[in-house]
């Protein structure tokens, strides 16, 4: 081979790599933390789709671009995927919980207490966001897992289940919904849920979607119908992250 071929493949080659690359960071088997240049917003997307296709958590993008809540952003605008170190955790990662049993319904009526202290009425509870993960968790699909979570580079960063076209697919736990969409590319029409501060599920390959960015769901509730988008076949991708970071499923899940 001549020194002008070799010279001519070899651009072509870069050429090729440069075209490719930036997708490599929406492939749901291929999602390392991004901690270096910026994503120019377009439009559909919201902070929590660019955190999950950069890795990242959204509360530190929200922090590194002074975004403050309920963390809107808007087409055309800079993101900086820079680590700045403008945010951190609060607190150390609490234990993992584990899946447990529905809670027990709490009895009519007021509650009387035998203890002397100051508070007389009882008030409801408040719900606060807290870093634990939800105390209970359920599948989002009957189906049959037909691939596994893996740590590895281009591994499953999530459980795939199989089913049928049209089949329900319902919340895993309750939250908010903060993405509705097909922008992400390798994970056709897509859900988005958090849960809490630190965790969020995911709902790829669905045929049709059943809820709206910014509504509130309750496990079990429907939010998408399964299908084939952005795929070869029809299933769920389901994903759990927990700051950001794809953790297994199956660990908050119930035993089957």
């Amino acid at each position: 081979m001549s020194r002008p071929l070799r010279l001519v493949l070899c651009v072509l080659g870069l050429a090729l790599l440069s075209c490719t690359s930036p997708d490599i960071y929406q492939d749901p088997s291929f999602n390392p933390p991004v901690r270096w240049g910026s994503h120019r917003v377009q439009p559909g997307e919201s902070l929590h789709s660019i955190a999950w296709r950069y890795g990242r958590d959204f509360r530190e993008l929200a922090a590194e671009n002074d975004i403050a809540p309920p963390y809107r952003v808007y087409p055309n605008q800079l993101i900086t995927l820079e680590d700045t170190g403008a945010w951190r955790p609060a607190s150390a990662p609490p234990a993992r919980p584990r899946a447990q049993p529905p809670v027990k319904k709490a009895p009519q009526g007021p509650v009387s207490t035998a203890s002397n202290k100051k508070t007389q009425t009882a008030k409801a509870p408040i719900t606060k966001h807290t870093g634990k993960a939800p105390s209970v968790w359920r599948w989002p699909h009957a189906g049959p897992i037909i691939e596994g979570f893996s740590n590895a580079g281009y591994g499953s960063k999530g459980i795939d289940i199989a089913g049928k076209e049209g089949d329900p697919i319902v919340a895993a736990a309750a939250g908010e919904v903060v993405y509705a969409g097909s922008g992400l590319l390798g994970y056709g029409r897509l859900v988005i849920i958090t849960h809490n501060e630190e965790f969020l599920s995911a709902y790829a390959h669905n045929s049709k979607i059943l809820v709206a960015e910014g509504g509130t769901v309750k496990a079990g509730d429907p939010i998408a119908e399964m299908g084939s988008s952005g795929t070869n076949r029809v299933k769920l991708h389901f994903e759990v992250r927990k700051r950001g970071v794809p953790v297994d499923p199956k660990g908050y899940l119930p035993k089957r």
